[in-house]
């Protein structure tokens, strides 16, 4: 009796998982619909823009918000892709500041607060994904291998590497780098910063893998349901921790873009930077319980932000009002998933 049970389940997990992930069309189209739902706000707000300020429609204005918004774009890509499977990562807001002042470091001589390694700029370069991804797999460790709580472990790294960005930078800022630690935010093409184009890419990448790679549906079948995937054949642990390791190399590349846009690290470089991204991802309908969401709605959730924000400052909205309206944009969104779908909590 007992094994026929088991096996009746077993079977029911199966289907489960193979619905969550062929039958993850229905739900994704649905999810398109809230997306090109926020276009229409975009376009009211452009509109509004152009009466608060005759220079938030010139060319320069819009190519700044572009080019402003890139960073936050790779970082709510990377939490995007680890709330699909269920998880968080709150950490990603460090990553953002310890991986490119750890690559700096290893360039910048000792006289300009770094390890006076003097490395070559590329290899700095690549250290800063390469610290990404040694935190991604810490995270992916603690989280899978051990099965600990991914938003107390990933709030206790959040805090170890904002304490370790501060010490080794003694508080201070980091200047003196080489050019090619500015090229993303500074280099143009086609009118555009590299940046823009970078963050586009990996958008693009994400949204065609999610769509058509088995990784992608598997993304969907674990956030949707664990066990069934697992069921299912999926490598359920091998993915997700895959996912922490991109999530963390994605937001090392956003924390280079802030580097060349600022034009310098300092200690508090990503500081409060997750709410943002919590932000953009939740208007944008990323589901926080996992298993729903697409790429287009996060981009959209990242574009309006980054008109709500320049608008804000040409209305000279002193700044610390900016994450009230935020965490404000963050309950209305809930409220309109909820109340449009039924689906914002289950």
């Amino acid at each position: 009796m007992k094994n026929s049970v088991s096996t009746s389940a077993f079977a029911a997990a199966r289907a489960d998982a193979t619905a969550a992930r062929h039958g993850a069309r229905p739900r994704i189209e649905l999810a398109k619909l809230r997306d090109f739902a926020l276009l229409p706000a975009l376009l009211l707000l452009i509109v509004i823009g152009g009466f608060v300020s005759p220079s938030f429609l010139t060319k320069a204005n819009l190519i700044s918000v572009l080019g402003a918004s890139a960073a936050l774009a790779l970082v709510v890509l990377a939490e995007s892709l680890i709330v699909l499977t269920g998880k968080f990562d709150l950490s990603l807001e460090s990553t953002v500041g310890i991986a490119p002042a750890f690559g700096a470091m290893l360039v910048m001589p000792a006289a300009s607060a770094g390890f006076g390694l003097q490395w070559p700029a590329f290899a700095g370069l690549a250290a800063i994904l390469v610290v990404g991804a040694l935190i991604g797999f810490v995270n992916g460790f603690l989280v899978v291998r051990l099965r600990l709580n991914a938003f107390i472990v990933t709030l206790a790294m959040l805090i170890v590497l904002r304490g370790m960005l501060v010490g080794v930078t003694k508080g201070g800022t980091l200047f003196d780098m080489p050019p090619s630690f500015f090229a993303l935010a500074t280099t143009l093409v086609l009118g555009l910063p590299l940046s823009v184009w970078l963050a586009a890419a990996a958008f693009a990448i994400a949204a065609f893998m999610l769509r058509y790679h088995r990784v992608g549906r598997a993304l969907y079948a674990i956030g949707g349901n664990p066990d069934a995937a697992r069921a299912a054949g999926i490598r359920v642990e091998r993915i997700t921790w895959g996912v922490f390791v991109l999530g963390s190399v994605l937001a090392a590349l956003g924390g280079l873009i802030v580097t060349g846009y600022v034009g310098a690290i300092n200690a508090n470089q990503g500081n409060g930077m997750i709410f943002t991204v919590f932000a953009a991802a939740v208007i944008g309908g990323i589901s926080l319980d996992g298993g729903k969401g697409t790429m287009l709605g996060a981009l959209s959730g990242v574009l309006l932000l980054g008109v709500v924000q320049n608008l804000l400052t040409l209305a000279q909205v002193p700044s610390f009002w900016i994450q009230a309206i935020y965490g404000a944009i963050i309950l209305g969104s809930l409220m309109v998933a909820r109340l449009a779908g039924g689906d914002a909590q289950n």
